[in-house]
């Protein structure tokens, strides 16, 4: 669901998933993840010698050959690159059996572990996965099941509130110039163009609608996606542009025909220009996390195993968290230097204050991950068919 391109991403339309199961907490992760049933994959308990290659499905920038020619060089695993544009082609990439290796984000992640895709991963094997990555990559609900870990982390991001400084010129600490039929700035508002943008609507009313009760933005009963399409449709009142591509969102604030709306750090960074601002208003945002991904049928897994150990040092993460444009996983890169530690500052690497007020992308599923088990949540479908009516 989630496009990036020359080093950005974006979200796009994704497949339908429901899976059902139980939770007995409100809060999955303090307990290890989410709990619900997943085939049942063998973990690796012990490393082999290492295969002559690993093929990765990646997003652009992820695997360059400035950091995986050196790999081959250390461990004699030639890396052969798929560059992916979305999320749905990730999955169905990894589900052909020819890759080894995915960079899933937090949106495809549940559906390659719901689908026996994926394994569980053996932590003591990857060595660089230790105090360093920083606590708010670890254990999340999107890559967490059951108490095993099935992904590493690569990097995250929040998606944030930019706008025009010149024209919005008392700074935002609200999403509501953004959602609002009364914004000063309506009709030069940009929005996602996607079903899960359904989630951003889902935050604000966790803040301005509490009654609605709803306390994750990716489990919505039918009531509370009822009321995120009506806040939706409202927007669309006020709303200039729908974007998933980043360039055409860069272009849309550059040409004056947006002054407000969704984004992320990099696309602020690479418009260059000082009137662009950001921040992350007082309700939160939503937000994403990748992370390195093990085929359940990998052919070359103990080269796989060598390039999450690989890439999860504090070099090559980085280095690939520059290159992208996002926090790294690991804090180490950031006492690095000096361009590594403005790096790490711009994206809020070790801000874990920043990063509690940011939902991760998670597919919604029928189970409501947010513990309820009265009740019935909706799945990706349903969101992707009520996204259909928010545009008319």
């Amino acid at each position: 669901m989630r496009k990036k391109i020359l080093a950005v991403s974006a979200i796009t339309a994704a497949a339908a998933m429901a899976l059902a199961g139980c939770s007995g907490t409100s809060d999955p992760a303090a307990e290890g993840g989410l709990a619900i049933e997943v085939p049942d994959v063998p973990m690796m308990e012990e490393l082999g010698d290492t295969e002559s290659e690993v093929n990765i499905v990646a997003w652009s920038g992820f695997v360059e050959p400035e950091w995986s020619d050196t790999f081959t060089e250390q461990t004699g695993c030639t890396v052969n690159r798929r560059i992916a544009g979305t999320s749905d082609e990730m999955v169905q990439l990894m589900r052909t059996g020819d890759y080894d290796l995915v960079s899933a984000s937090g949106d495809a992640s549940l559906r390659l572990i719901a689908g026996g895709d994926v394994q569980p991963l053996n932590l003591d094997l990857i060595p660089n996965f230790g105090d360093d990555i920083v606590e708010g990559m670890k254990g999340q609900i999107y890559d967490t099941i059951n108490g095993q870990s099935y992904g590493i982390p690569i990097g995250r991001g929040a998606n944030i509130l930019q706008y025009n400084s010149e024209v919005v010129t008392d700074e935002p600490t609200s999403w509501d110039i953004a959602w609002e039929k009364d914004s000063p700035y309506a009709g030069k508002i940009i929005a996602y163009d996607a079903p899960i943008y359904i989630a951003d609507a889902a935050v604000y009313l966790m803040a301005h609608e509490p009654d609605l009760g709803i306390t994750n933005p990716y489990a919505l009963d039918e009531e509370q996606l009822a009321a995120a399409i009506d806040l939706l449709k409202q927007q669309n009142e006020i709303v200039s542009e729908y974007w998933s591509d980043p360039a055409a969102q860069i272009t849309s604030f550059a040409g004056g025909t947006t002054v407000a709306g969704t984004s992320w750090e990099v696309l602020r960074k690479l418009s260059e220009d000082e009137k662009f601002k950001s921040v992350l208003p007082e309700e939160g945002s939503t937000g994403w996390s990748d992370a390195w991904m093990l085929a359940s049928e990998s052919k070359n897994p103990n080269c796989a195993y060598a390039w999450m150990d690989y890439a999860s040092s504090p070099e090559v993460n980085g280095a690939i968290a520059m290159n992208f444009g996002m926090a790294p996983a690991n804090a180490a890169f950031c006492e690095t230097g000096e361009e590594a530690a403005a790096h790490c500052d711009y994206y809020n690497a070790t801000d874990e204050e920043y990063f509690k007020k940011v939902w991760f992308w998670t597919t919604p599923i029928e189970q409501c991950i947010d513990g309820r088990t009265d009740v019935t949540c909706t799945n990706f479908q349903q969101w992707t068919d009520a996204w259909m009516t928010v545009k008319g």
